[in-house]
């Protein structure tokens, strides 16, 4: 049908023009159209013959040869050199006429042709489409028998050097029959494993021997994720010992004697799994748990990271261990790979070494002189010790209860020896606290004595032992700063302190210099501290770049800081810094991010500078939400908080804040910023006692009700009222 329409086509378009070309331009012969007119340069058409020439040579009445016309396919065309006579021109016309007729019909015979191949090449292309689907379907069978050869090799178990490989798809089959399997999980890159590797070969081949035969098997935990999550794999290589599908954790040595002898214990017809070291604690059995116990460790931990795992209590000695007083935690997650080797695990031992101590008496017993003069000549913090005639002394008992409850703060010793009483200057039932050699001065006592009795009252003792903690300038530390110097006004001065024998000198040339001051003002606490150990607290103070050796500053209850103006360091000078601080002279260095030049979005931006006057303003009531700009709570919060902030747009008394706490100092005490995000409610008239939001979920529910709940009448506009 295709080859007769195209043909049919052809044809009438030849009949209707003379060729083909389109509309027929009178005076041209064979098609010429108007958008090609005929034209006398060319070659000769060889479809139209030559008509007689005249006497001159040339065509009859002037014409010249005939030309291929610009009008289309087989268009002909005669141009005129001169005007002919009418008698030639009828009679040279007659004869083209006819000379035309063959002519067409080889046109139709070339048209009939060319639909001819076009048919042929349709139909090739219908063979070859259909070959091509052909081909897709045997692509696709061939690729289904490949998947499923491939899912029967990973059904299929196989075993390298003795040791059996499973994966994710085979596991489940293999072992749903086994009593006992050993297993390890490991990853091809692990540099443990492949040292290891020899090792598991062998303790496969013993176990293969073993009546009955013990099944071990490896399992590429990169490749079979599905089983590294189900039995917690978080290091390589992990080793475990399923027992009729319980999986119970290897924690030995990587040894073949070890390791064969665990698993055959294991797969002992009478084994049971060794109750759980770890209790978890709930809101039902918190308290009957935490009060019967005498100690306890306790690890409050959030979803996105678990402490537990780090052995804290099976790497307890035997004799600390007490199954009710077990410490609250999940399955196990480790925060690194098992591969680190044990002894850079640092800060589990220090867990460990800590509930050891507080397990044991509160109080240890000094029996020689020669520790008490070494914690004088070495020590680096105050020195307590309780003078007793014997365990009986009822003061000894009085004092024992006191620093059990003071223990975790303060190191408590106490003796029986009448020659360390002597060295002390004390009678029995005497608490003596004093400082080590290096904190004494002219201007304090070297020791300060407490009379105990068996009536005396522990909150005496305490008294006394926190009130002479402290030497007249002692050193302030990071290690000590939470325990030792919360207490303000705090005065500070900052120089390169270093106690070692080869700068003790310099040290303690500038701490007697503080020394001079501090005695004049024992309502304030003095210290000194290293400037490199509080380099991000100078720098908050503007005092990196003072050029000094020794700068000072003054911390307040109110949590403002005032940095001494730098110049050069003396008794004198810092005098007159703690009186103009006492006489409410000196203005507070506020770290602050800048203030923002535009702050008209629904959520207004606090920083340091701001925080009085925006969160201050007696005049306003003010949501303040305390922000991290790491923390992952903060982030989800935000949305939520500016689609708060817009739901109370037209509330003009209203102020939705947020203060990034990290950049900006917060200049009221009054609002504690132990987490984030933290959340405010600062009502007008009363910015002394602002209200935290607490206990309920931070959305725009919730949230709403806190501001509908404490938002005052004024805040509110007219249409509300």
């Amino acid at each position: 049908m295709l080859e007769l329409g195209v043909l049919n086509a052809l044809t009438r378009g030849a009949r209707s023009t003379g060729g083909v070309g389109g509309e027929e331009r009178p005076g041209c012969v064979g098609g010429a159209t108007a958008r090609a007119p005929c034209v006398a340069r060319g070659l000769a058409s060889p479809l139209l013959p030559p008509p007689p020439a005249n006497r001159l040579g040339g065509l009859p009445g002037g014409f010249s040869r005939p030309s291929v016309s610009l009008g289309g396919p087989g268009a002909v065309g005669l141009t005129r050199s001169a005007e002919p006579s009418a008698a030639l021109g009828a009679g040279w016309r007659r004869s083209a006429l006819a000379a035309m007729r063959p002519r067409k019909a080889c046109l139709l015979v070339l048209l009939f042709a060319l639909a001819q191949l076009l048919a042929v090449a349709s139909a090739g292309e219908a063979d070859e489409d259909s070959s091509v689907t052909e081909n897709a379907i045997e692509d696709e069978e061939e690729e289904e028998e490949d998947e499923d050869d491939e899912e029967e090799d990973d059904l299929e178990v196989k075993e390298e050097n003795g040791v059996l490989v499973l994966n994710d798809a085979n596991f489940d089959n293999f072992v749903a029959d086994k009593d006992t399997v050993l297993l390890e999980f490991y990853a091809p890159w692990c540099g443990h494993c492949k040292q290891f590797a020899p090792e598991y070969e062998k303790i496969a081949k013993v176990l293969k021997e073993n009546d009955p035969p013990i099944a071990v098997a490896k399992i590429d935990a990169t490749s079979a994720s599905m089983l590294a999550s189900r039995f917690d794999v978080s290091g390589y290589p992990t080793i475990k010992i399923l027992k009729k599908g319980q999986a119970v954790d290897y924690e030995g040595s990587r040894t073949q004697e070890e390791i064969v002898a665990k698993v055959k214990e294991v797969s002992q017809p009478n084994w049971t799994p060794p109750p759980e070291v770890t209790l978890v604690l709930t809101k039902d059995n918190f308290d009957d748990v935490v009060n019967d116990a005498d100690i306890i460790l306790v690890e409050f931990y959030a979803p996105c990271f678990l402490l537990a795992g780090v052995g804290t209590a099976r790497s307890s000695p035997p004799s600390t261990r007490r199954q009710p007083r077990s410490s609250a935690s999940a399955r196990p997650q480790f925060p690194w790979q098992k591969s680190t080797p044990r002894q850079k695990q640092t800060w589990p031992r220090g867990i460990v070494d800590y509930m050891i101590e507080q397990s044991g008496p509160p109080s240890k017993e000094v029996p020689t002189l020669k520790q008490v003069q070494e914690f004088l000549k070495d020590g680096d913090d105050v020195i307590i010790i309780g003078v007793f005639k014997g365990e009986s002394d009822p003061a000894y008992q009085q004092y024992q209860d006191a620093a059990n409850n003071l223990r975790e703060d303060y190191k408590f010793h106490h003796t029986f020896s009448t020659e360390i009483a002597k060295f002390l200057k004390v009678s029995p039932g005497k608490l003596v606290v004093m400082q080590p050699e290096k904190f004494q001065s002219k201007y304090e006592p070297r020791t300060n004595v407490l009379d105990i009795q068996g009536s005396t009252e522990g909150s005496a003792i305490k008294d006394h032992v926190v009130k002479h903690a402290l030497p007249l300038v002692g050193h302030r530390k990071t290690s000590n700063d939470a325990k030792r110097y919360t207490k303000r006004p705090l005065v500070v001065v900052y120089y390169g302190v270093d106690f070692s024998f080869d700068y003790r000198a310099a040290t303690q040339f500038w701490r007697s210099k503080v020394l001079e001051v501090a005695k004049d003002f024992p309502e304030y606490t003095f210290a000194i501290a290293d400037e490199e150990d509080y380099a991000a607290e100078v720098k908050d103070l503007g005092l990196s770049e003072s050029g000094e050796d020794v700068n000072a500053a003054i911390l307040d209850e109110s949590g403002r800081k005032f940095a001494m103006e730098p110049e050069e360091f003396d008794s004198d000078v810092l005098r007159e810094f703690v009186t103009a601080f006492k006489k409410g002279k000196l203005k507070p260095v506020i770290k602050s991010q800048p203030v923002p030049k535009n702050n008209k979005g629904p959520v207004q931006v606090v920083v340091g500078k701001t925080f009085d006057s925006i969160v201050m303003d007696p005049k306003k009531d003010v949501l303040i939400e305390f922000y991290a700009p790491w923390c992952g709570h903060c982030k989800q919060l935000e949305p939520i908080y500016t689609s708060l902030a817009k739901k109370y747009k037209s509330h003009k008394g209203l102020v939705i804040a947020k203060m990034d706490a990290t950049a900006n100092d917060i200049t009221s005490d009054r609002y504690k910023v132990d987490g984030f995000p933290t959340i405010y409610f600062a009502p007008r008239g009363d910015k002394k006692n602002p209200i935290k939001f607490e206990g309920g979920d931070r959305d725009l529910e919730h949230l709403s009700q806190f501001v509908d709940e404490h938002t005052t009448a004024q805040s509110r506009t007219k249409e509300e009222l």
